[in-house]
């Protein structure tokens, strides 16, 4: 548990930042540890790791967070070992490392309260320091053995260090403080300060909140010089730092000797479950991190809109004064620069919203290698597009959903290697994450190398739960959408990754509640492909209008195949299902919007010559929906009605149209499952 707590709103709002700064540190952290080869000591990337872990200890020693900054010293440590070439990385060494990222994300996650598995923590400390060999080594007070140890270059005592700390006359403007480096040198042995009074001006020429003092700094510690400086670099732009050994104390160092790899069966990659679940019900985070260009052409916008404001202010003025009345033309002049800047204002909201999906990709590295070494498989995965912006909130919702996709890649659908070799291909297989924008909407593709999907078993599980029958005619496209039904699994046995019939059916549900949709494509014993298709932004949808009765709904264009005339003689009527209508040789049910919501009565069959038919896609199944006019496409603002008022089925929620009359959004997910079964679809209150 932290030694300290944030009872203040301040605090709250400090610990926040440090926080998100630290969950940038493990990500970088992570992605450089899935970088490195086994032996390839990339110094750039070993760099990068060091600084990553650095940073979270000094910011957790100074927020007085003492288990984290425990646990990183000795990681810490081991990566400075890793930096001096005196450990070689291995595959071992890595799952080490990567198991303590995860036991630092709880330890973060834990900061403003609850409780993390301390027993883990002390375990997986206890590995860190195996690797590090860092036994203190008995002395012997015999010259003998003086003697063998000079031989052997080794020094009994620390090394005394003398450094010279000049802070910039803005070091304290910048919000940093001496103490703080003065308790981070403390950590690594003993300090004697000697603070330099003489650059000290004289008291009329000082000013207030400037930092004139500098300090001799003395450090006896088994430590290297670049150890030290470290501890100099998050302030390295903010002061002037000399390190030097004084004479006849230097230790030279020995290399340990290398520990002994893990053992090849035992799994040291894949997290307890305690910690994976702890991810998986990680809180939404209520903040965002938005650049300053953007905030900048905010208040551009604003300006604008002020100015614009004020000369219809004046307009109005000059108008009810009498006085010479503004020409149609500057009205309307004055309202189309309103029109104009109100929607680059709109814009620029929503756009302070919009995140890189790069945000969610950057986690599935790590799946991957997990999951790969626990399945015994050989998998690379190629991550494009990464720049592509979602809202922050669709974001959130399709982790879950793409972290099921991956792991059914992994466990369902690249081969093992020697499966790989027998049939031509490359012993690594491939799973491809892409995101891009097409069509006003954003496309993200999971695919993989793989086998495929097998149409003749998903057919068969299909129908031995009833869900087919044995004589139904399915094109592959309907066959490969079964296996997003609940619990449906063509696994031959349950593991822990995958085969209880939990996960695709939650990816269906999971990307339609945030207005998308998925779809599958296979080649069989080539791989398969998921495309999710999704909106920009959960705030704004692009709408049909359609008039049903008195009243105007929307739907979503995302939904919507093609608009046509109904023809009556192409309407049959079956007993016990909905009516059905025939286009271009297939056969759809098709549900009249007046008795769906109980508009003006239920309408005869026969008055629907001459109406107008919105086709639905939901899942591949198309639905026809009965309107009396399709009126204009307009770009809505959607309201919660389950906010502000109720939830109601069959409805998405509510807008306001340019006249103010409110409108209701269809939500075609909700009676797709009733109608295609041919039961009584209408909506009820």
């Amino acid at each position: 548990m932290p030694e300290v707590s944030a009872s203040s709103n301040g605090m709250d709002e400090i610990r926040q930042i440090f926080e998100a700064e630290c969950n940038d540190g493990l990500n970088v952290i992570e992605a450089g540890l899935l970088a490195l080869k086994a032996g390839n000591n990339n110094q750039e990337t070993i760099n990068d790791i060091f600084r990553g872990a650095h940073s979270i200890k000094g910011g957790a020693a100074t927020f007085g967070y003492a288990n984290i900054a425990d646990f990183t010293h000795v990681m810490e440590t081991l990566l400075d070992r890793v930096r001096s070439d005196e450990l070689e990385i291995s595959q071992g060494l890595v799952n080490v490392f990567l198991v303590s990222v995860d036991v630092l994300r709880d330890m973060v996650e834990c900061m403003g309260g609850g409780e993390y598995d301390e027993a883990r923590a002390a375990e997986v400390k206890a590995d860190l320091e195996v690797w590090l060999g860092d036994e203190p080594p008995v002395e012997e007070e015999s010259a003998p053995a003086e003697a063998a140890a000079a031989e052997e270059g080794e020094h009994c005592g620390a090394t005394c260090w003398d450094i010279k700390f000049k802070p910039k006359q803005n070091y304290l403007q910048t919000g940093n403080q001496p103490q703080h480096i003065f308790r981070a040198l403390a950590e690594l042995g003993s300090v004697t300060l000697k603070p330099d009074f003489d650059s000290i001006p004289d008291f009329t020429k000082s000013k207030p909140g400037e930092m004139y003092v500098c300090w001799d700094i003395e450090l006896q510690a088994d430590v290297s010089q670049e150890e030290i400086l470290a501890e100099f670099d998050w302030v390295e732009n903010e002061c002037e730092v000399e390190v030097v050994a004084r004479p006849g104390t230097e230790k030279k160092k020995k290399a340990k000797p290398k520990p002994p790899e893990p053992e090849p069966e035992q799994d040291q990659v894949a997290a307890p479950a305690t910690t994976q679940a702890s991810r998986g019900q990680k809180k939404e985070s209520g903040s965002i991190r938005v650049e300053i260009d953007k905030i900048d052409k905010l208040l551009n916008l604003v300006g604008e809109m002020v100015i614009n404001q004020s000369m219809l202010n004046q307009f109005s003025s000059s108008n009810r004064k009498g006085d010479i009345a503004p020409s149609d033309a500057d009205l309307d002049q004055g309202l189309a620069t309103l029109e104009r800047t109100t929607r680059e204002l709109q814009e620029a909201v929503m756009n302070i919203r919009m995140l890189p999906v790069s945000t969610t990709f950057n986690r599935f590295p790590r799946l991957v290698y997990d999951l790969s070494n626990k399945l015994g498989k050989e998998v690379e995965l190629n991550i494009s597009g990464e720049t592509t912006e979602l809202d922050k909130t669709v974001l959130e919702k399709i982790a879950d959903p793409l972290s099921h996709l991956i792991r059914n890649s992994l466990d369902h659908g690249i081969e093992p290697p020697d499966i790989r070799i027998a049939s031509g291909k490359n012993r690594v297989g491939t799973v491809s994450l892409s995101a891009s924008h097409e069509g006003g909407n954003v496309i993200i593709r999971v695919a993989d190398d793989g086998g495929g999907l097998n149409s003749e078993k998903i057919f068969n599980k299909a129908l031995e739960r009833g869900l087919v029958k044995e004589n139904d005619q399915l094109s592959d496209a309907q066959i490969y959408n079964m296996i997003f039904q609940p619990g449906f699994s063509t696994a031959d046995q349950v593991t822990d990754v995958s085969g209880r019939g939990v996960g695709m059916d939650v990816v269906r549900s999971n990307i339609e509640d945030i207005g998308g949709r998925v779809e599958v494509y296979s080649n069989p014993g080539k791989g398969s492909t998921f495309q999710i298709t999704l909106p920009l932004t959960l705030a704004v949808l692009d709408g049909q209008l359609v008039k049903v009765g008195e009243q105007v709904f929307v739907v979503p264009l995302l939904s919507i195949v093609e608009t046509v005339q109904v023809d009556q003689e192409k309407i049959n009527v079956v007993s016990g299902s909905a009516p059905l209508y025939r286009l271009r040789g297939e056969v759809i049910p098709i549900v009249d919007m007046r008795s769906l919501y109980h508009i003006n009565g239920e309408a005869a069959l026969d008055s629907y010559e001459g109406k107008e038919l919105v086709i639905v896609d939901i899942d591949r199944n198309y639905i026809g929906l009965v309107v009396d006019e399709l009126l204009d496409q307009h770009q809505v603002v959607i309201k919660s009605l389950e906010t502000n008022y109720m939830k109601m089925p069959g409805i998405l929620g509510a807008t306001i149209l340019g006249d103010g009359t409110v409108s209701l959004i269809v939500d075609v997910t909700t009676f797709a499952g009733p109608m295609l079964m041919g039961n009584d679809s209408r909506i009820t209150h």
